[in-house]
């Protein structure tokens, strides 16, 4: 009797974890798919404001800084959605705006005596 119930309950165990996993894979599937949307949104807004030489400057920093790329798109596509913007993003507007953007180094000269 006790073996009987023991299995029982490691069945029914067994299928609550396989429904867990099931649950959970279905949730990453569904964020993944929410990314993939809204990463296509940005990229369409950004074809939609910047000239193809700026669309160019973007990916490839994106290549080397993908964080700052990243920044740098999402404050392109707030600056379109406010509708701060009138007219398509050229090379030399983004390349201003990039500079805005860097963080200044501060240069520090050390003199010894």
């Amino acid at each position: 009797m006790a073996d009987d119930e023991l299995s029982d309950l490691r069945r029914r165990r067994m299928e609550e974890l396989q429904r867990q996993q099931m649950n959970q894979a279905a949730a990453e599937e569904e964020m993944a798919a929410r990314q993939k949307q809204q990463e296509a949104q940005i990229q369409m807004i950004l074809m939609q404001i910047l000239e193809p030489e700026a669309r160019e400057r973007l990916n490839t920093i994106k290549l080397t800084r993908p964080d700052f790329a990243q920044a740098v798109e999402h404050q392109l596509v707030m600056l379109a959605q406010s509708g701060r913007l009138r007219g398509k993003i050229n090379d030399e507007m983004l390349k201003g705006l990039l500079k805005q953007l860097t963080p200044q180094k501060t240069d520090y000269k050390i003199t010894r005596k």
